[in-house]
Parts: C-alpha cells; sequence; structure tokens
C-alpha cells in the first residue's frame, strides 16, 4: 500500500511505494532545496503506457491503490501509524471538520505543506451544497454590475479574485472543467454597445487569465443555437465565456488528492463533542463512524469549522449558538438535451421577473435551468419548493416560442442547494451579510470558514490555513503549493485521451467521452476493472447502469474500492451523477446498483432492503414523481426484469 514521506530538504528524485500482487504504485517527490518547493503526483500508469503502443488489448496492469477507508479510520483512532510526517508527535496538527469543497481544499492545503492534517464528514463528500451548485466556475458578472454602480470596492475585489481562481481551476483540474461561452439574448438594440462594454471590462479584469473576448452574434445566428428562443424584436447577443465543473466529481478528486499527499479523511464520519484542556482551548473531538457506531477521539492542536451552512451546529457545541450563517435556497431543474441543442453554449436571462439572474446550460447530456435564491431553513436534504420549480419555469417559458414551452413534465430532476450567506458575529450590525468568505476565530481557538463560492474554494482554503498556521503556532514545511498542484486523474489527461479509450477497448465515444471527463487518467484503472476476471474480448465487455446515460458497472466497483463510496446514494449522486440528471432512471437501475455493492460490501437482506429505502427517500429531493415512491427493493426488481426481457 501507499504510504506518504515528507521532510525532505536534500532529497532531488525519490521512488516509493510497496509493489503487491494487488497494487503497484509509483509515487515521487521532488524538493528544491533553495526554495523547498514540494510537489508530488502519480507517475504515469502502466495501464495508460501500455494503451498508447498497444492498437490491441494488452496485459493491463494492477490498479494504483490510495488507502482504504478502513485505514483512513485506524489512522484517526491510533495517529502514531509510521505513514504519518512527524512521527514523533501523536497529535495531528490540524483536525477539519466538513468534507465539501472547502474542507476538503483546505486538507490539501496543509497536506500539501507537510502539516499533519485530518479530516472527517458526517455523510459523504459533496453531500451538501458543494454538490448542488450551478456547475459554472464563474468570476461573478452580477457582482461586476454592481461594483460599477454602486462604486463597491468589496465586489470590485470579489471579481478579480473569483477570475484569477477561475484560471487556476482549469488549470489543476483539466478533465473536470473546461470553458463555456454563455449567450446573453438582447432585446433592445441599446443593449448591444451596453453589454459590449461591460462584457470586455469583465474580460479585461482577467487579464492573461481571460478566457476570451466577447462577441457580437447577429440574430440569425442566435437562433442556429437557441431555435426555441422567442423571435419577437430580437436582436443579437453578446457571447462570453465562463468556466463550468462537475462539482461533485471535484470535491471526490480534491479529496483523493490529499489523500494522496498523506492527509487522513474519512467520510460517514460525525464530530459529536468538542474536546479542550484546562484552558478552555479546543484540541480536538469525540467522533462516532456513522456506519458502525463506533466512537473514539481525536487528538489535534488545532480544529477548522469548514461545515458550510451547517457551521453553526459546530460552533453551538463550543458555545452559545451564534447564528453565523443566513441561509438561502437555490432551486434547479434539470430538462432534456434538446434546449441546449448544440451541448457547447449556455445561455443567460439578466431581466427575470425579479431581478435575480437565471442560468440555462448545457451539463452533463441534459439541459440545466437554475437558479432562485430564497431565504431557507437549514436541512441535510433539502426539498425543492414546487413554487420555486413554477418559477423556474415560467420565467424560462417566457424566452420561448409559443409552440416549445416548457411543460411540468418535461422537469427529469429538480434540487435545491442551500448557499450559506454569512452574518459576522462581531459586527455591530448583524443585519448585514458578508458578500464573500469569513475566517472567524472562537475564544477557544475555533477557526470558522464559511461563505464564499465554490471558485473560490482554493483560496478559501488557503487563507483559512494560514490563519490556522498564525492561531496554532504550527511549523509547514513548505509554503502554499495548491495554485499549481493538478488533481488526482490530470497529469496524463489530454482533451483527446477519449480516442485511444475507443481504439483501446472498443468502447462507444458516449461511454469513453465521460470517463475521460469524469476521472481523467485514472479511466484506465476502471478499465482494468472491466478486464479483472480475465476477459479477451473486444469490445471491451460491460454493462451501462442506466440505458439513457453513459455510466457504466465498473465504475460502482471502483467507487467503492479507490472512492470511498460506502452507500448507494454516494454512487448515485456523487460518483456518479445519475440522482441529479433522472431520479425516475436512478429508480430503475437501484436493483442492479444494490447487487453490485452487495457483492463488494457482503450485505446482508436487510443491510440491501435498507439501502433502496434510503436511496428512494433521497430520490424524492430529487425530484421522484410521487408514484414511485412507494415502490419497494422486490417491486423494483421485478419492473427492472420485465424492461430487460
Amino acid at each position: 500500500m501507499f504510504r506518504t514521506i515528507s521532510k525532505f530538504h536534500r532529497t532531488t528524485f525519490i521512488s516509493l511505494g510497496t509493489i503487491t500482487t494487488a497494487s503497484a504504485l509509483s509515487y515521487y517527490i521532488y524538493a528544491d532545496q533553495s526554495k523547498k518547493f514540494h510537489n508530488s503526483r502519480f507517475l504515469m500508469s502502466q495501464a495508460y503506457a501500455d494503451a498508447k503502443i498497444s492498437p490491441v488489448i494488452p496485459k493491463i496492469s494492477p490498479l494504483r491503490i490510495l488507502p482504504s477507508r478502513d485505514e483512513m479510520i485506524n489512522n484517526l483512532k491510533c495517529s502514531n501509524k509510521n505513514n504519518f510526517q512527524n512521527q514523533n508527535n501523536e497529535e495531528f496538527d490540524l483536525l477539519i471538520i466538513g468534507g465539501g469543497a472547502t474542507g476538503t481544499g483546505a486538507a490539501l492545503d496543509a497536506a500539501t505543506r507537510g502539516l499533519k492534517v485530518a479530516l472527517v464528514e458526517r455523510d459523504d463528500f459533496a453531500s451538501g451544497t458543494s454538490s448542488r451548485s450551478t456547475k459554472l466556475i464563474h468570476g461573478g458578472v452580477r457582482y461586476l454590475e454592481k461594483a460599477i454602480y454602486h462604486l463597491d470596492y468589496e465586489q470590485y475585489k470579489l471579481v478579480r479574485e473569483a477570475l484569477h481562481e477561475r484560471a487556476t481551476f482549469l488549470n489543476i483540474a483539466p478533465y473536470l472543467s473546461h470553458q463555456l461561452p454563455i449567450m446573453l439574448p438582447l432585446y433592445r438594440w441599446w443593449e448591444v454597445p451596453y453589454y459590449w462594454v461591460g462584457l470586455n471590462v469583465y474580460n479585461f479584469l482577467a487579464g492573461k487569465e481571460a478566457m476570451g473576448n466577447s462577441y457580437y452574434v447577429s440574430r440569425d445566428k442566435v437562433l442556429e443555437e437557441f431555435p426555441w428562443l422567442k423571435k419577437d424584436n430580437l436582436v443579437g447577443a453578446i457571447v462570453y465565456y465562463d468556466g463550468q465543473h462537475n462539482d461533485a466529481r471535484m470535491n471526490v478528486a480534491i479529496a483523493l488528492t490529499a489523500i494522496s499527499h498523506g492527509a487522513t479523511v474519512a467520510n460517514h464520519v460525525e464530530v459529536t463533542h468538542l474536546l479542550k484542556n484546562e484552558d478552555g482551548k479546543i484540541v480536538g473531538a469525540r467522533v462516532r463512524d456513522n456506519l458502525n457506531g463506533d466512537e473514539w477521539d481525536i487528538k489535534s492542536k488545532g480544529v477548522i469549522n469548514a461545515t458550510g451552512v451547517f457551521a453553526d451546529n459546530i460552533i453551538s457545541l463550543d458555545k452559545k449558538k451564534d447564528n453565523m450563517i443566513m441561509p438561502a435556497s437555490g432551486v434547479h431543474i434539470i430538462l432534456p438535451n434538446y434546449y441546449s441543442l448544440s451541448g457547447k453554449m449556455g445561455m443567460l436571462d439578466k431581466a427575470t421577473s425579479d431581478g435575480r439572474v437565471l442560468f440555462v446550460l448545457p451539463w452533463e447530456g441534459n439541459t440545466l435551468v437554475g437558479t432562485t435564491d430564497s431565504p431557507t431553513e437549514v436541512s441535510f436534504n433539502p426539498m425543492p419548493k414546487e413554487e420555486e420549480i413554477v418559477w423556474v419555469l415560467n420565467e424560462f417559458n417566457k424566452f420561448l416560442t409559443p409552440e416549445t414551452q416548457v411543460r411540468r413534465d418535461d422537469v427529469l430532476a429538480a434540487w435545491a442547494g442551500i448557499r450559506p450567506l454569512v452574518i459576522d458575529p462581531e459586527a455591530k450590525d448583524t443585519s448585514s451579510l458578508v458578500r464573500s468568505h469569513m475566517i472567524h476565530v472562537n475564544d477557544s481557538n475555533l477557526i470558522t470558514i464559511t461563505g464564499g463560492k465554490w471558485t473560490t474554494y482554493r483560496n478559501m482554503a488557503k487563507e483559512t490555513i494560514d490563519k490556522a498556521i498564525e492561531v496554532f503556532d504550527l511549523n509547514p514545511l513548505y509554503e502554499c503549493q495548491t495554485e499549481n498542484e493538478k488533481l488526482i486523474g490530470s497529469q496524463e489527461y489530454s482533451e483527446t485521451m477519449f480516442i485511444r479509450l475507443i481504439q483501446k477497448f472498443g468502447l462507444d465515444t458516449e461511454v469513453a467521452k465521460h470517463l475521460a471527463n469524469d476521472y481523467g487518467d485514472r479511466s484506465w484503472d476502471i478499465m482494468k476493472l472491466v478486464y479483472q476476471a480475465g476477459s479477451k474480448q473486444w469490445p471491451a465487455p460491460m454493462q451501462r447502469i442506466s440505458s439513457h446515460y453513459p455510466y457504466i458497472d465498473a465504475e460502482i466497483r471502483y467507487a467503492i474500492r479507490q472512492e470511498f463510496a460506502c452507500t448507494v446514494v454516494d454512487v448515485i449522486a456523487r460518483r456518479t451523477r445519475l440522482a441529479f440528471l433522472n431520479p425516475q432512471a436512478t429508480l430503475e437501475s437501484l436493483p442492479h446498483i444494490i447487487e453490485i455493492m452487495s457483492e463488494e460490501l457482503n450485505w446482508t437482506p436487510e443491510k440491501k432492503k435498507k439501502e433502496f429505502e434510503e436511496a428512494v427517500e433521497f430520490l424524492k429531493t430529487m425530484g421522484l414523481p410521487k408514484s414511485d415512491e412507494n415502490l419497494s427493493l422486490a417491486n423494483a426488481s421485478e419492473s427492472q426484469i420485465k424492461k430487460t426481457i
């Protein structure tokens, strides 16, 4: 298994790893003596090398193996294991609570600085807000407009920060993120120069990191791209560029990269108490494994609360709740792919009835429309409100010709995400919200990071670790590395990698593109699982999880073995995105998914039934039709069998 080595000052190149019949991993650390630069990555896998030189199925090498969840749990229980840095110190430097984008980002930042870091997540990576975003990596066009109109310097700084982080995002995770042109339809001639200038100012602020200049598109070209658009008074459009990503899979990749750098990370582990010393300072936490009920203490020099909308819950374990979070709900809907015809361009509605912005975006083969922004209550699995779904549909229909109006029945999925707007507990006026993120340190030294947005997660994590180093008097070996640290799966990825997958394994184009874009160079490891039984068939023997989407069986096994998936919901919501795209298709696939997971995890019949019921409960929050809510595992299995006959 793999072990991480740190604290090298004079070593230029080190190759390490235990080679077993189960795994072969190459890992190296390069240390620049003058700059103390620390960087580590997986070397190109043999499977990838074989695929580059052989036109026929070669002998595929063993999988590259990360530590298992059981190993992570053992490390949390016994923090003096030999695979940690700072081996003479039994406690962690940092314990991070929360496995969303900011929490895992902070774990990666700390680990690459040479700190001994642990992270626990009550549910699963990205199980909260981080999987329910609009999927955009953006600087914030609307923030720029506010900055100019109101001469608001804070909004201006937020845009500049986000534009820089947008470029970093696409650099460190090229397979999970890409630039996306977004069209702004215009129905008045005076709007053309107004928005052309404004959007080019947006590009100017990005400087050399700009994705491309905004440009004008004629009325005819607009209708070529979006033929369902209302034609009356349409004069043309301005197109500008932002980024798009697969948010939950990005979150998982950040967590796995942190683990590859030596962080101890465990999902489904909940903090139940905060531990304090005689001075009232927090020195760790009592945690519970939600999968089996085990409880134990984790000791650390400091604790970071990165739980997003649940930040107040952790603060309440320390003292009386401060109510830092003002939650706001954003509802998104998924429509058929013909509403984003080419699949290569999005659209922005800047003039909804109440001034909110509405995006229409191609995403994972379907069309995403959203979002709303309404006050709400914090909940673990927020339910989209019917009135907000109807609002999104009504606003979208204002753009459409009468013959292409969207019906409620056209909605394939609908979900709600909760945004953690922040009230500064130190501010005299608690009615004012912090526009960006906020880092707050309690008297007990509990550090809370919350607010912000997906695009700026890396900078939020950097500032949080900077603050932790100051507050807890830590001694990192290196400066922040994450601006140039590519996420796992990126090293040997290229935009044409899917072609080699097709040529190598006989995959159809949709599946090959999906694997390349969701796993990067780890696609070769997934194909290893397809052939693990020694099959010599070509094309590759595989089965789709759902006939409507490109997810395949091997991904389920890979999610369990290599991506810490423990429950059915982990697989359908955050390793694949099937539940977010089509809860009805997901329901039909549940028996098949459960059978594979049962083989991998040795589930009893009672456990299989429980997992099915919990998955159905989750699918209700994704817009599952009420007619399907009471379906049992047995009935679902019978229904699936009938469809295959």
